[in-house]
């Protein structure tokens, strides 16, 4: 197994037993270096509750628990510490791909067993893992009733801010994440606004709630993101804001008959709450929390996951250069356009080629009530030969993506997914871009609830028996899941760059991906498709453009993270252009990660080593505001001589008046030296350092 681990596990167990005589109102724990302490207690009325404080200072005030069932009473009051359990965990574990190659899962474990005081003394369990950089907690229930199904109405888990904090984000949308930020106090937030929003294939925006992850800098200027881990078998979880009193509440996401999740048994375990604590920002995306309080991989081989850059027939449906359809006249998955991308592939160190619209039914894939049925998976146009598609990749030493778009008609694609993944294997295709547009059929369920999240695990799973790669878009949010099935290779879960093409609101701002990196980012890997150089793509769409400079989009290589990366623009735009040498040789896998400057919203520096060798990259990127960032190359490997190829804005480049100008500079540098970048309004820099 890929994922064993490298350092020696050290695991100190201490049990406390208290008897029911000696009553327990208050149990505390810290993280391992002692800043965080997390205080679990049950006031007068017999409400369990806990609190957070870093240190010594109070960051999460009193907060209360509970649990709503149906048809039997609610658990959230008359409850008592029976006892607790503490342990100490230590390990370093290997990735099979990601931001760094070694892992540290490093925590103090306080387990606190509740009972109810009174008939019929139903017992469950608060489990807290205390990181230096934060903590998760979730909930373990007993057999709580005799019943064959249990089900949640309403979990009431709370976050009680010590104030006004400013806040990063977006609206708690229960089946779409494509909203973009907001930068606003707590008290300042107001998600029923954007419902409705007419760039939206679907959107619903039940209460004045944000979506998670979502991240917020207090007056004492420490910075904090609030997520969730390990979901599965649950409903995803949005936070309700009470502007007034600053609380966040747990608000998980509905099904058609109003309650949030159906068990089976009536013992469960919800997925981790969490909350990253740093007094940097650059820490929360420095941060392991959400990718440790998952399971190991539990794949044995690996060998079969790639990390990849691609190409592909898809940004020019959006220009409308093309269409996914055959019926238009200018369908865009021919056999001749396939074989095109595949030469580019194969002459700029570009691993694989997404082709979108290769299959029958998108004719009636959107705007249908009735989409069952409309796609079958394996059937291509006339125009599109799929076999010869993949004889010829194969021949260049490339790779071809499979498209799977549902529509959104998951019955369809469940009843599909082996005969789908089955024609992958037999072609050799390991890597399936999946998507769901559109209002999930059967009618009344949501792309965040438990029924999607069921979903969404078992093609994960299903691929995985398969040995095939999953992206998904309109996907469920990322909540750690790649390390139980490293398969999870990216997803979408933002508001993407094919904005840019056809919003009629202006597209993505230049602060977006200055937001993005301290938000959406922490919760795993992002498809963004960066490297756009047709910034304002005049040919097809006068009306629209991107908002950064071409520089800008080199950088995104660096700053956001994935395991995949698109050259998402058209071929002939990259043709001819030396500033695509950096997409070229910039990798996708990581040996370290390192967050050299950023503020949330106006601009962030990261560094990564490369996996393979012992080069570096750099990228950096700015608001809509021009800046100069002094950076210090201590990171890179002492004693070495390196190479830094450098990609700049020009003197006059500006992300909306010159966009496209450029500069490529080289420099001797060591360990030793600095590096003073400017950056252009709305543009950023990109820097390979090659060792020598």
């Amino acid at each position: 197994m890929q994922n064993q681990l490298v350092r020696i596990l050290v695991v100190l167990f201490v049990l406390f037993f208290w008897s029911c005589s000696n009553q327990i109102d208050l149990v505390q724990e810290t993280s391992p270096d002692g800043k965080i302490r997390v205080e679990v207690f049950t006031n007068n009325y017999q409400k369990p509750g806990y609190k957070v404080f870093y240190k010594d200072d109070v960051i999460i005030d009193s907060s209360f628990i509970g649990f709503d069932f149906k048809d039997i009473p609610s658990i959230d009051k008359n409850i008592s510490i029976v006892n607790f359990e503490k342990l100490k965990f230590v390990e370093d574990w290997e990735t099979v791909w990601g931001d760094r190659k070694i892992v540290s899962n490093i925590y103090n474990q306080l387990k606190i067993n509740f009972e109810e005081t009174e008939a019929p003394n139903r017992k469950f369990s608060m489990i807290f893992r205390i990181y230096d950089d934060g903590l998760g907690f979730r909930f373990d229930f007993q057999q709580i009733d005799n019943v064959n199904q249990l089900v949640i109405m309403d979990e009431k888990t709370e976050f009680k801010l010590t104030g006004d904090h400013l806040v990063w984000w977006t609206p708690g949308d229960w089946d779409i994440y494509e909203h973009l930020y907001n930068t606003t106090r707590l008290s300042k937030i107001d998600a029923l606004k954007f419902r409705n929003h007419e760039n939206l294939a679907q959107t619903y925006i039940p209460y004045n709630a944000v979506n998670t992850p979502v991240t917020m800098k207090t007056d004492n200027n420490i910075y904090l993101s609030f997520h969730e881990a390990d979901l599965k078998n649950y409903s995803g979880m949005t936070l309700k804001i009470d502007t007034t009193n600053f609380l966040l509440t747990s608000e998980l996401v509905g099904s058609p008959d109003e309650s949030k999740v159906k068990l089976e048994r009536s013992s469960f375990v919800t997925p981790w709450r969490t909350i990253q604590i740093s007094e940097t920002s650059g820490g929360l995306i420095e941060s392991d929390l959400i990718i440790n309080l998952n399971e190991p991989n539990k794949l044995e081989d690996v060998s079969w996951i790639k990390p990849m850059k691609y190409v592909g027939i898809w940004w020019e449906m959006h220009l409308g250069k093309s269409t996914w359809d055959m019926q238009s006249g200018r369908h865009g998955a021919t056999t001749e356009n396939a074989k095109k991308h595949i030469d580019f592939a194969a002459e700029n160190n570009i691993h694989a080629v997404l082709v979108e619209g290769w299959n029958t039914g998108w004719e009636r894939w959107i705007g249908f009530e009735d989409r069952e049925g409309v796609f079958d998976f394996v059937t291509p146009y006339p125009d599109y030969n799929l076999d010869e598609v993949i004889n010829y990749a194969d021949s260049k030493g490339v790779e071809i993506i499979m498209h799977h778009e549902t529509s959104a008609a998951v019955r369809t694609y469940e009843q599909q997914l082996d005969t789908a993944f089955a024609l992958c294997k037999k072609l050799g295709i390991n890597g399936v871009k999946t998507g769901y547009v559109g209002k999930i059929i059967p009618k009344g369920e949501y792309h965040h609830g438990q029924f999607m999240i069921n979903h969404y695990r078992k093609v994960l799973e299903t691929a995985a028996k398969y040995q095939i790669m999953v992206n998904a878009h309109e996907p469920i949010k990322d909540t750690g899941e790649r390390r139980t099935f490293p398969n999870m290779i990216s997803r979408e879960g933002l508001r993407g760059q094919e904005f840019n093409a056809w919003s009629n609101d202006g597209g993505n701002p230049p602060e977006h991906l200055p937001i993005v990196a301290f938000t959406r980012m922490l919760a795993g890997p992002i498809d963004y498709t960066p490297g756009i150089f047709d910034i304002k793509f005049d040919k097809y769409k006068k009306e629209n453009q991107v908002n950064t400079t071409l520089a800008h989009q080199l950088a995104l290589y660096v700053v956001i993270s994935s395991p995949i990366q698109m050259a998402a623009d058209l071929l002939e735009n990259y043709e001819g252009n030396d500033a695509f040498q950096f997409i070229s040789d910039v990798p996708v896998n990581w040996e370290y990660t390192k967050v050299l400057n950023g503020e949330i919203g106006d601009f962030v520096t990261i560094v990564r080593k490369d996996r393979n060798s012992n080069n570096w990259f750099l990228g950096s990127i700015t608001d809509e505001n021009p800046r100069e960032l002094n950076i210090n190359l201590d990171f890179l490997d002492k004693g070495k001589n390196f190479t830094a190829v450098i990609y700049k804005d020009a003197d006059n480049a500006h992300w909306n008046d010159n966009p496209t100008e450029y500069k490529i500079e080289k420099l001797n540098v060591t360990s030793e030296d600095k590096i003073n970048l400017k950056l252009a309004a709305g543009g950023g820099t990109a820097i390979s350092f090659f060792v020598e």
